[in-house]
């Protein structure tokens, strides 16, 4: 691998990219982030490397990848638009990139490349028959690491549920439940109760990607690992884990009319594109981690009452005299 402890990362303004970044800093890389305006990013201190470029842009890439020994492919378009035009040529660029560097690319995945085929517990091998244009892409996007695999571009998959953690995008299905700087006074839930629903927090899955991403000798050309994360089992927990943070046991829950939804569709694109993925609401979906944990020994794993308030806290949605998200590492 060229420029072992060496890394690009595409995406750290958002919160994969950003975690992972912050995660390889810890780990002592050294971390380059390419943006299209630099300065208008850039934070005094971060200790990123910054430079300019597009994600789509093959020569920019793979300017900012000589050296590196891997590349974070955490770029996505904004606010789920456009995912047709614009994710494939970006991964495109990463792909040459990485043949030219010599680099392997990491690939933060998630659970649209499923349908109900692949059954409740599906593992990297599941058969992947997704029921949406999202799912579709992210499909063809894994096949193409496989194929570049084959001609010597190594990639790493590691697949999780949604996100929620410190520096999460308002693009996420934690924002129906928080906006930035509100208090919390109801929960909108997305879909029925009963129904299990998996979460991934931040910092533990890009903990998970660096761990993996270093044991890089012991990887094949292409490898994909599966997260556990946070479990939901009935929809109850998350919920009851917001209610704790803030203080409040009487939180109302209510589910999201999604009827109602359509009509603010044009004024909130999430919600259009979020709709498309509800059917993720209505089946159970936990994904297998026992190839991860072979490889590890255990997933790193935050209590979830901790995981909750650090993001509620990041948000700043918690009442004066909350509890730190310290205080409640041991509670699950």
């Amino acid at each position: 691998m060229g420029g072992t402890r060496t890394a690009l990362v595409l995406g750290a303004t958002g919160g994969i990219g950003g975690a992972v970044a912050r995660r390889l800093q810890a780990e002592g890389w050294t971390v380059r982030a390419l943006h299209r305006d630099p300065a208008a990013v850039r934070r005094e201190g971060d200790g990123l490397a910054w430079m300019r470029g597009d994600a789509r842009d093959e020569a920019a890439v793979t300017q900012a990848a000589r050296g590196v020994g891997l590349i974070v492919h955490a770029v996505n378009p904004p606010g789920y638009r456009d995912w047709d035009r614009l994710v494939l040529p970006m991964l495109g660029a990463s792909l040459a990139a990485a043949r030219a560097a010599e680099a392997r690319i990491l690939l933060p995945g998630n659970v649209y490349n499923f349908g109900p085929d692949a059954g409740p517990n599906p593992d990297e091998d599941a058969p992947q028959n997704p029921l949406t244009r999202k799912g579709a892409i992210r499909v063809v996007m894994e096949r193409r690491l496989e194929e570049a695999a084959q001609a010597g571009v190594r990639s790493l998959i590691v697949r999780a549920g949604d996100f929620f953690g410190p520096g999460a995008t308002g693009n996420t299905w934690f924002s129906l439940f928080a906006r930035r700087g509100r208090p919390v006074r109801r929960l909108w839930y997305p879909g029925p109760r009963g129904i299990g629903h998996q979460w991934a927090y931040l910092p533990d899955l890009a903990e998970t990607m660096v761990r993996v991403a270093e044991r890089e000798a012991e990887l094949p050309a292409f490898a994909r690992f599966h997260c556990g994360g946070h479990w939901d089992a009935d929809g109850t927990r998350i919920a009851a884990a917001i209610a704790r943070a803030v203080g409040r046991p009487d939180l109302p829950v209510r589910r999201v009319p999604w009827g109602l939804a359509r009509l603010a569709e044009p004024m909130v694109p999430f919600l259009r594109e979020a709709r498309e993925m509800l059917y993720l609401w209505r089946e159970p979906l936990h994904l297998d981690n026992r190839r991860l944990v072979a490889l590890l020994g255990a997933e790193p794993h935050t209590p979830l009452d901790a995981a909750v308030a650090a993001t509620l806290a990041d948000l700043g949605c918690l009442p004066a005299g909350a509890p730190a998200a310290s205080s409640l590492a041991g509670v699950s």
